[in-house]
C-alpha cells in the first residue's frame, strides 16, 4: 500500500519548506528561487505557490520587492494543512472491500480500522509544524541529521571547487554581484526576468545553464552569493549544482572568487546515461568554464583591458 504523497503533494510540501526557511529574514522569496532551490519544475512552481495562497498559508505580493511569504510563523503552520491545501482532505473516500463510498446500510468489516487509521496519520501531520521541518531540513543539509533505517537511496553529492584571481578590489567586485542578475547580462546569451541563460563549455558542449543567484550576506569578512544551475534542453545528463559563490579580498588591488558546491547526477535512467565519473569531469570543465567567464566579463567591464588570472583547486 502506497501512502506516499503525489507530485503535488511534494512540491506543496518542499516549497512550504523554503518559505519556511526564509521567514526569519522577512524578505519575500521569488518563483524561480523557490524552483532553484527545491527542485521544483517551473511549469509547477506557480500552481503550487497558488494552493498555498489560495489555502491561507501563504501570500503573494507584485513588484520588483515582491514574491512569497509564510502568512504565519512556521510554528503555527501545520504539515497537515500544506498537504491538504495540495492533496485535498486527508480521508479515505472509498469503502476497504466496496468499490463506492461507504454507507451504515452496507458497512464494511474494515470501516473502523481504516477511519481509525487515516485520523491517526492526519493527527500525526497536524502536530508537525513547518518549524520542525526546516530544522530538519537544515540538520540534513549540514549532515548533522539522523538517516532513518528506512530511507530510499540516493545518489550522494559530489564536491567540486574552483577559484579565480581577479585583478580588482574587492569593493569594484562586490558592487557588481551584489546588484542582482543585471551584473552578468553582458556574458549572458539571453537573459528574462527570471533567470540568466548562459551557454558554457568546454564541458558541456551546445548546453545552456540557468543560473539562479540568492540574496548576497556577509559570511566571515566575505560576500557571499548562493547560487544554483541547471542545463536547458532535452532531458539526459546534466547533474544539478548548488554552491556557494564567494568573494574575498587578496589584498588592495586583487581579489578572489571561489564556486563551491555539490552536484547530484539525474534521478532514474537520466543519471545512468554516463558514468559518475565522467559526469564528475563534465560537471568540473562546466564550472571552470562558468567562473572564468565571470572573472574575464568583470575585469573587462571595470578596464576594458584585463585578464583573469586562473588558479583551480579541485
Amino acid at each position: 500500500m502506497d501512502v506516499t504523497l503525489s507530485k503535488r503533494g511534494s512540491y506543496a510540501a518542499a516549497a512550504a519548506i523554503c518559505l519556511a526557511r526564509a521567514y526569519p529574514a522577512g524578505r519575500p522569496r521569488k518563483l524561480r528561487e523557490i524552483s532553484a532551490e527545491m527542485d521544483i519544475p517551473r511549469t509547477y512552481v506557480s500552481q503550487i505557490l497558488g494552493d498555498l495562497v489560495h489555502a491561507g498559508i501563504a501570500t503573494s505580493s507584485a513588484g520588483r520587492d515582491g514574491g512569497h511569504r509564510l502568512a504565519r510563523p512556521p510554528e503555527e503552520v501545520s504539515v497537515a494543512e500544506v498537504i491538504e491545501a495540495a492533496e485535498g482532505p486527508l480521508a479515505s473516500e472509498r469503502c476497504a472491500l466496496g468499490d463506492g463510498p461507504c454507507r451504515w446500510q452496507a458497512v464494511c468489516p474494515l470501516h473502523e480500522t481504516i477511519t481509525t487509521a487515516t485520523a491517526s496519520m492526519r493527527q500525526v501531520l497536524a502536530l508537525t509544524t513547518l518549524a520542525m521541518l526546516a530544522e530538519r531540513d537544515a540538520a540534513i543539509a549540514c549532515g548533522t541529521y539522523p538517516v532513518p533505517a528506512d530511507a530510499h537511496p540516493h545518489a550522494a553529492a559530489v564536491p567540486i571547487a574552483d577559484t579565480v584571481q581577479i585583478e580588482l578590489p574587492a569593493a569594484v567586485i562586490a558592487a557588481r554581484l551584489t546588484t542582482g542578475i543585471s551584473w552578468l547580462t553582458t556574458h549572458a546569451e539571453a537573459c528574462d526576468t527570471e533567470e540568466l541563460r548562459i551557454r558554457v563549455g568546454p564541458g558541456w558542449p551546445g548546453k545552456t545553464v540557468a543560473v539562479h543567484l540568492g540574496q548576497p550576506a556577509e559570511a566571515d569578512g566575505d560576500l557571499a552569493i548562493p547560487l544554483v544551475w541547471e542545463a536547458s534542453g532535452p532531458a539526459g545528463v546534466f547533474p544539478r549544482f548548488e554552491g556557494e559563490l564567494r568573494l574575498s579580498p587578496l589584498d588592495p588591488e586583487r581579489s578572489e572568487l571561489r564556486l563551491s558546491g555539490g552536484y547530484r547526477p539525474p534521478p532514474g535512467k537520466a543519471g545512468q546515461a554516463l558514468s559518475n565519473t565522467l559526469l564528475a569531469r563534465l560537471a568540473r570543465a562546466t564550472l571552470r568554464s562558468f567562473l572564468r567567464r565571470i572573472a574575464a566579463g568583470l575585469e573587462r567591464e571595470h578596464t576594458g583591458l584585463g585578464t583573469a588570472t586562473q588558479k583551480v583547486s579541485t
